[in-house]
C-alpha cells in the first residue's frame, strides 16, 4: 500500500508542475491524487494554499509580462463575482450546472484542438474584460471554476503566451488570496491541513520550478495546445466527479 505522504507529495509535484507550466491547474491535477487519501474538507484548503505557493514561486519570472492596466478589470470583476456566486449557490441545481459547464468545456476545447489556428475576437474592451472576470468569479463562488472563462477569453484575444500567462497568473492568484482569506475566516485551516502541507509544500515548489523551465521552451502554438488540453481535462473531470457523487 502506498503511504499517504507519498501520494500527497506526488499530487503536489504534478499540481506544481502544471501551475508552473500554465499559470493555473493545481487543483485539477493534484486532486486526482489527494482525494484518495484525504477528505474534501482537507483537500480544498490544500489546493488553495499550494496554488498560492506555486503561483508566488514563479511570479517573479512572469512579472514583467503582466500588464496591470489590462489585468485589473478581470481581477476587480472576479473579486465582486465570488461572493455573488456563493449567494447563488442555494438557488441553482449544482450538478446540472456542472454538467453543462463540463460539456461546454469539452466541446470548446475539442473544436479548438482540431483547428489549425485559434480564432480571435477584436471587440473586447475593459468593460468586457471586467464582465469576463465577474463571470469567472461567479463560477468560482458557485462551483470552484473561476479559471476556465478567463482562460478562454484570453485565448480568443489573440495574445501571445506571455500575455496570456500573465493574465492567468495575476487573476488566479488574486482570487486564490480571496479564497484563502474566506477559508481562514471559516476555520478550514486545521491541524490536518498543516500536517499535509509539510509534504505538499516541497513537492509544489519543485514541480512549479520544473514547470516554469518547461514553459520557457514552449512556443505560442504548443502553449495554446496545452491550455486547451487542460480545459478538456477539466471538463472531463467535472463530469466524472458527478458520477461519483
Amino acid at each position: 500500500m502506498v503511504p499517504a505522504e507519498l501520494i500527497i507529495l506526488t499530487g503536489a509535484l504534478a499540481g506544481g508542475f502544471v501551475t508552473g507550466l500554465t499559470g493555473f491547474g493545481t487543483g485539477l491535477t493534484a486532486l486526482v491524487f489527494w482525494l484518495q487519501v484525504v477528505q474534501p474538507i482537507v483537500a480544498a484548503p490544500l489546493v488553495v494554499l499550494c496554488s498560492i505557493i506555486g503561483q508566488l514561486s514563479t511570479l517573479s519570472a512572469i512579472w514583467r509580462h503582466i500588464v496591470w492596466a489590462r489585468v485589473f478589470p478581470f481581477i476587480a470583476g472576479g473579486i465582486v463575482g465570488v461572493p455573488l456566486g456563493t449567494l447563488l449557490l442555494p438557488q441553482i441545481e449544482l450538478d446540472t450546472f456542472k454538467l453543462l459547464v463540463g460539456c461546454l468545456l469539452i466541446i470548446y476545447s475539442g473544436i479548438m484542438l482540431l483547428k489549425r489556428s485559434t480564432p480571435t475576437v477584436r471587440w473586447g474592451n475593459r468593460y468586457m474584460d471586467a464582465c469576463v472576470g465577474l463571470g469567472g468569479g461567479i463560477l468560482g463562488g458557485l462551483a470552484g471554476l473561476s479559471g476556465p472563462l478567463v482562460t478562454i477569453w484570453g485565448s480568443l484575444q489573440g495574445w501571445g503566451k506571455d500575455e496570456k500567462r500573465g493574465l492567468f497568473q495575476a487573476f488566479n492568484i488574486s482570487i486564490l488570496f480571496f479564497a484563502a482569506a474566506s477559508q481562514a475566516y471559516s476555520g478550514f485551516f486545521t491541524a490536518d491541513v498543516g500536517k499535509w502541507m509539510l509534504f505538499a509544500t516541497p513537492g509544489t515548489l519543485l514541480g512549479a520550478w520544473a514547470g516554469r523551465k518547461t514553459y520557457d521552451r514552449l512556443g505560442d502554438h504548443h502553449f495554446n495546445q496545452i491550455v486547451l488540453g487542460l480545459l478538456m481535462l477539466a471538463g472531463i473531470s467535472i463530469i466524472l466527479s458527478l458520477k461519483m457523487t
